[in-house]
């Protein structure tokens, strides 16, 4: 009688395990929620209805991008750490969410590193030093030379604390050691913009989208990118690494999994976003929001997330950022 049972939950267990592995080569079999932890019409959020338009055609289920704003984004991160691990909720995840947040706030509702399964990377965006027209600098080696010698007040504006806007001023003011320059935070990019073409502030890290067209008009002048090498758009203005290597600030974003979601499904969705990723038409459009395409393996994002959030911890660190 024992054996019969014990042979009746090994059958039991069998079933369902094959079940389980048959659901998962058959995956998606249903539609797909793409979590965007901010509000819709921003870049995370165009970002991610190009990629469910994509994953439609590709795997033949719709993707349904929900916005679940709130608290900087970590209300929608937490959201997507606690769903469940079967690849059809998806978080659409960003430096700050995954990078930056966990490094700043003391106490985070959610593990970015235990909590999500990486999928892939999807773009990545330089940020563009810009400066008032009225500071007496017409270049990155004299703009160098002017904060180094602390000659005026360089008061730096970004779209609020801890954002990757202000920790690329904290990371350019540490490693050029331009103790004059000091963060004023704004309510979004716009008011921060009238400010710097008005000369209330003299300098700003903003992304090119942004950033290029008053640079275009002479509202503003562009310095240099903050990416390793050269933006295409702007290809007159250098990196900042080509004076201070190894400087690299760039915003992104990504596409993570809960954590514990099967590893057959992980690598299906992995080669779906690269699929859609290859389409010409697709890097048309994340490239006119001025976003370069990424992909990549999850094991690289894996390893991208890592050492985007030591670099951060140790910014945060050295310039003593506080929320």
């Amino acid at each position: 009688m024992l054996i019969t049972r014990r042979a009746a939950v090994a059958g039991l267990a069998g079933a369902t395990a094959a079940r389980r592995a048959s659901a998962q080569a058959a995956y998606p079999t249903r539609s797909l929620r793409l979590i965007v932890p901010y509000a819709a019409g921003g870049q995370s959020d165009v970002v991610a209805r190009i990629l469910g338009e994509g994953l439609g055609r590709v795997l033949g289920q719709s993707a349904v991008v929900e916005n679940r704003t709130g608290a900087g984004g970590i209300i929608g991160t937490e959201a997507g750490a606690r769903a469940e691990p079967d690849g059809y909720s998806l978080t659409v995840g960003t430096i700050a969410t995954h990078a930056i947040i966990p490094v700043l706030q003391p106490k985070v509702p959610y593990d970015h590193m235990r909590d999500f399964a990486p999928v892939a990377l999807l773009i990545r965006q330089p940020l563009m030093l810009a400066v008032t027209p009225s500071l007496p600098v017409q270049s990155l080696d004299e703009f160098l030379a002017y904060a180094k010698a602390g000659r005026g007040p360089l008061s730096f504006g970004s779209s609020g604390i801890g954002t990757s806007l202000h920790l690329a001023g904290e990371m350019f003011k540490l490693r050029t050691g331009a103790e004059t320059m000091e963060h004023v935070p704004y309510r979004g990019s716009g008011p921060m913009m009238n400010d710097l073409i008005a000369g209330q502030i003299q300098l700003t890290f903003d992304a090119p989208l942004t950033t290029l067209p008053f640079v275009q008009n002479g509202q503003v002048r562009g310095i240099a990118v903050t990416s390793p090498t050269r933006l295409a758009a702007a290809p007159d203005l250098p990196a900042v690494a080509e004076r201070l290597p190894g400087f690299d600030v760039q915003s992104w974003t990504a596409l993570f999994a809960p954590a514990r979601t099967p590893q057959p499904v992980l690598d299906r969705l992995n080669a779906a976003v690269r699929e859609v990723w290859s389409q010409p038409e697709v890097q048309t459009r994340l490239r006119d929001l001025g976003a370069e395409p990424a992909a990549g393996t999850a094991a690289d994002l894996g390893r991208f997330v890592a050492s985007e959030t030591d670099k951060w911890r140790e910014v945060v660190r050295e310039a003593n950022v506080r929320p």
